[in-house]
């Protein structure tokens, strides 16, 4: 399909069921596949950086979060963004969940402690932007690194997804500096969306989201496809 604007590329993602965010098909599919250093090379109008939500991809990220009820966004795929919609978010929770809680996870080790106080947070608040999070949960300027990486690891095992954006404010109220993005779990994500997440197979899902990445791309590998559905 030839994307021109921001419905051609909605009506591409919910046609393809899934795909990478950031201009790069990693070997599997991306809707757009060229950054925006390759850009130039392209002959369209969709362009990365522009800031036209109309035409940007940039801005598309928000737009499916704020405009849409059946689209998620996150870091999902190669610990970097990538598009999943709501016919197909099941089958990738299904896998990357296995039916644990992050109780479950946190047990069996999966989750780090760290990840697990971020999760606390978003969970008995609702959602929580980036930048309250570090503050509700007290984390310093040298837990950056571990706070960073667990919230990439609760995203891929999809206990966590973006919901929004926010800005900062000062103690007038009054909004500074870039926006910062919004957690919500998962769960929270979909029934907001009025959805609840279906229980599915986990060998079947695997086997569902296999096939149809084949269709979309038939020369991808094993190797990262297992990467890709797994997380």
């Amino acid at each position: 399909m030839n994307i021109q604007n921001f419905s051609d590329f909605c009506d591409a993602l919910l046609d393809c069921g899934f795909s990478m965010g950031g201009g790069s098909a990693k070997g599997i599919y991306a809707i757009i596949p060229y950054s925006w250093t390759e850009q130039d090379l392209v002959d369209s109008p969709v362009k990365w950086h522009t800031g036209d939500p109309g035409t940007d991809p940039w801005q598309w990220r928000m737009r499916v979060l704020e405009e849409r009820d059946d689209i998620a966004y996150a870091k999902v795929f190669f610990r970097t963004s990538g598009y999943i919609t709501r016919e197909w978010y099941p089958y990738f929770y299904a896998v990357r969940r296995n039916g644990q809680s992050l109780e479950d996870a946190y047990e069996s080790g999966t989750i780090s402690h760290t990840a697990k106080r971020i999760y606390d947070i978003i969970s008995q608040n609702g959602t929580a932007a980036y930048h309250e999070i570090k503050r509700l949960g007290g984390f310093h300027r040298e837990e950056n690194s571990s706070f960073e990486r667990a919230v990439v690891d609760l995203q891929m095992g999809m206990f966590i997804t973006i919901c929004g954006r926010a800005q900062k404010t000062n103690k007038y109220g009054m909004g500074y500096g870039w926006d910062s993005t919004v957690f919500t779990t998962v769960e929270d994500f979909w029934a907001s969306r009025g959805f609840t997440l279906p229980d599915h197979d986990p060998d079947e899902s695997y086997e569902r989201i296999r096939a149809r990445i084949l269709e979309l791309n038939p020369d991808a590998d094993d190797r990262k496809i297992a990467r890709f559905i797994r997380g």
